[in-house]
């Protein structure tokens, strides 16, 4: 039985405290531009009173400002105090380890699941839905320290719960590769997808200009192994060979690290590759960190178990490699000195094969989680002591319930990618999943399932007037608008509106009301608005005075080529009219805000008397002039500082004291003759078995009962 991945658990639940890190922190910086009083879209449109008590509201709308009242807060104000909040929350749980705890993970998601109800159009992002099932699973993996004063570092149930992020993992990868193909995009299904990609992405990087200039055919190839990596690969998240779940594990990784390297996707990829820590196991983290014990490397002739092993792995090797050639139609073209791939099934063959496996993927799946639940099952029958076996029982039978219980509401959205398989579900299921479904808990997913802007990437180019004959562009920190200024890098901040500009230069003007609004607070000189364009007053070009009329032009947007030998990184070509030139109290602008019930009056600001809101108002004062992404990399830094302060002084000393308690602690599984800790039996090396027998009892030598180490290294003797 495997050894419980203890320290994959710490990356996981390391890694979500960071991703909610970077999330609340962004959020922070934009809520008074985009949800305050005078913003785009304010967030206390949404939250109207019904004459209802606080638990029915809390129950039909589940977000904690429905306390902010009671607080003597607005919804502005309510939301920022969210923010920090989860800021100070996650920064916590990120330094200091005894804060990753159940209940520290609970209230994060608590937090972002109540800025997410108000959140409208900015909010309603896939890697927001990811963030909150991944911090429901946090409050799932975590351990209990808080409340029990300390709990083991391993408990019985806990390669359960931690399977159900290896779970979330397949439904987002599998469910991203399939909706490509679905869809029947044209260039997905030539092949050519990652020709527009690079430059019709939302916010592209520096890195992705040149990535634009490769080779065609190497952007195809890039695709095949996109298909790969997201449609086949995932199917080895569950198979019982380590070294092809690691296989996976660094094919996710190196597809995730090739997307931030050319775009700029917030968190997303960091909580991607986050996810995919739990295809981990023990001795691979502790290799990495140089904490292995060194394996038994085995005699020879091998094991005929290690031999099966080896021959199934290569076969898994192979028949990825001939599918790919197989199905997409791989060749070399020796006179053109290239490889040539071309998609070699159609359509009606893909769903074929989708409705064949779709149900086939969940019984195997479920098959993983039994076998875990089983060896949760044994590990709690190892647990020394008959209370603590019988608590441990009764926290496997809970949690493993739980499991299954997320694991059952779970296929309807995976299922969305195939109806017919969804429709056979049990209608339980349905229900279950209705009955939760406004939390968050899952959700379906499906990146990139079209490509936009293959004739040219559109995009939405604001202009202001004093006298409505000469017009200035305004020009955006993040999205592209001067052809001559290089694509930014601003991960792991997301800015929500150059973001929605992007998605309304997609279609009409009226299919994105808040545009409406968005131009009615720039006419009215709203400076939190303003920050939300450019942090720095003096680049915005009406910093002044507000402009007298504003107007919004289409362009369409392509990179420069290599061989043009331009100083511009971009070219463009103007469209067409976006927006018609509107001024304050304009017809054409009084009529959209109305139609769209975004011309309500701003009320008025109570006097601050409570000190509580003083202090929001003095801390947002601090941040204003900070860009996100400037405040994110500074959090982050002083983390990475601590950390490694932390492992000087640890190397100072000379390493980790020796651990005083050499028996199993109460609640922990017992250690029998030293080979069986956690419920995982594991054998003794022959070599350790040697040097107990040469040694005997003498002092400095191991006795072979302890937890395997040798004393020798810190001089000290081995107490029986």
């Amino acid at each position: 039985m495997a050894e419980p991945p203890r320290r994959a658990r710490a990356l996981f639940l390391a890694g979500v405290a960071a991703a909610y890190l970077a999330a609340f922190t962004s959020l922070y910086v934009q809520v008074p531009g985009l949800y305050g009083r005078d913003g785009i879209l304010p967030a206390r449109r949404v939250l109207r009173l019904s004459g209802k008590g606080l638990w029915e509201q809390l129950r039909d709308f589940p977000t904690l400002l429905w306390l902010g009242p009671s607080l003597g807060l607005d919804t502005e104000l309510g939301m920022e105090l969210l923010c920090l909040l989860g800021v100070l929350c996650s920064f916590g749980a990120l330094l200091l380890e005894p804060l990753r705890d159940s209940l520290v993970f609970a209230l994060l998601w608590v937090l972002y699941l109540s800025l997410y109800q108000v959140g409208q159009v900015f909010l309603y992002f896939q890697w927001d839905s990811l963030l909150l099932e991944a911090g429901f699973l946090a409050v799932l993996v975590a351990p209990l320290h808080l409340l029990s004063g300390g709990a083991p570092a391993w408990r019985p149930h806990d390669g359960v719960t931690f399977w159900l992020v290896r779970w979330l993992l397949f439904r987002l990868m599998f469910a991203s590769g399939v909706v490509k193909l679905t869809s029947r995009c044209p260039t997905w299904w030539g092949l050519t997808a990652l020709t527009y990609h690079y430059e019709t992405q939302c916010i592209p990087t520096p890195a992705a200009w040149f990535a634009h200039q490769l080779p065609v055919w190497f952007q195809k190839l890039s695709v095949v192994a996109t298909y790969v990596i997201e449609v086949a690969v995932p199917v080895l998240f569950f198979a019982p060979i380590r070294r092809l779940r690691l296989f996976a594990f660094y094919s996710q990784v190196l597809l995730q690290v090739l997307i931030i390297l050319t775009g700029n996707y917030n968190f997303f990829n960091m909580l991607t590759i986050v996810l995919a820590s739990s295809l981990l196991d023990e001795e691979h983290v502790g290799r990495s960190t140089g904490r292995s014990k060194r394996r038994n490397t085995g005699s020879w002739p091998p094991s005929l178990g290690s031999f099966l092993s080896v021959l199934l792995e290569l076969s898994t090797y192979s028949l990825l490699l001939y599918w790919s050639i197989q199905y997409f139609g791989m060749e070399i073209n020796w006179e053109k000195r290239l490889l040539e791939s071309k998609v070699a099934f159609t359509y009606h063959e893909f769903t074929t094969w989708l409705r064949v496996v779709t149900l086939p993927l969940v019984g195997l799946a479920f098959l993983s989680l039994s076998w875990e639940i089983l060896a949760a099952m044994y590990r709690c029958a190892c647990v020394r002591g008959c209370f603590w076996k019988l608590w441990a029982t009764l926290q496997w039978v809970i949690f493993a319930t739980a499991a299954v219980g997320v694991f059952a509401i779970s296929l309807v959205p995976f299922t969305y990618i195939e109806q017919e398989s969804n429709g056979q579900l049990w209608p339980g299921i349905h229900q279950a999943f209705g009955a939760v479904q406004r939390l968050q808990l899952v959700n379906s997913y499906g990146l990139f399932r079209r490509m936009t802007g293959v004739g040219g990437r559109p995009e939405v180019v604001l202009e202001g007037s004093y006298d409505g004959q000469s017009w200035t562009e305004i020009e955006f920190m993040y999205k592209p608008g001067n052809v001559s200024r290089a694509p930014p890098v601003v991960a792991p901040h997301q800015p929500r509106l150059d973001w929605q500009m992007w998605f309304a230069a997609l279609g009409h003007h009226s299919s994105s009301p808040w545009f409406s609004s968005f131009v009615h607070r720039l006419l009215q000189g709203q400076e939190d608005v303003i920050r939300l364009v450019q942090v720095d007053g003096s680049r915005y070009p009406f910093s002044a005075r507000p402009p007298v009329y504003i107007r919004a032009q289409l362009y369409k947007y392509w990179f420069t080529s290599s061989a043009e030998g331009s100083h511009s990184w971009w070219r463009r070509q103007w469209v067409q009219e976006f927006f018609p030139a509107v001024s304050l109290g304009d017809p054409t602008l009084e009529n959209l805000l109305n139609q769209h019930g975004l011309k309500d009056k701003t009320p008025s600001r109570r006097p601050l008397a409570a000190v509580l809101p003083r202090v929001l108002r003095w801390l947002r004062q601090l941040c204003r002039p900070v860009p996100g992404p400037t405040i994110i990399w500074s959090l982050y830094l002083v983390v990475a500082t601590a950390c490694l302060l932390r492992a000087l002084r640890r190397r100072r000393r000379g390493g980790a004291p020796p651990t005083r308690h050499k028996g199993p602690r109460r609640g922990e599984p017992a250690d029998r003759g030293g080979a069986e800790k956690n419920g995982h039996v594991r054998r003794r090396e022959p070599q350790e078995r040697g040097e107990s027998r040469a040694c005997g009892g003498t002092e400095g030598c191991g006795d072979g009962r302890g937890d395997g180490r040798g004393d020798g290294r810190h001089g000290t003797k081995r107490k029986k």
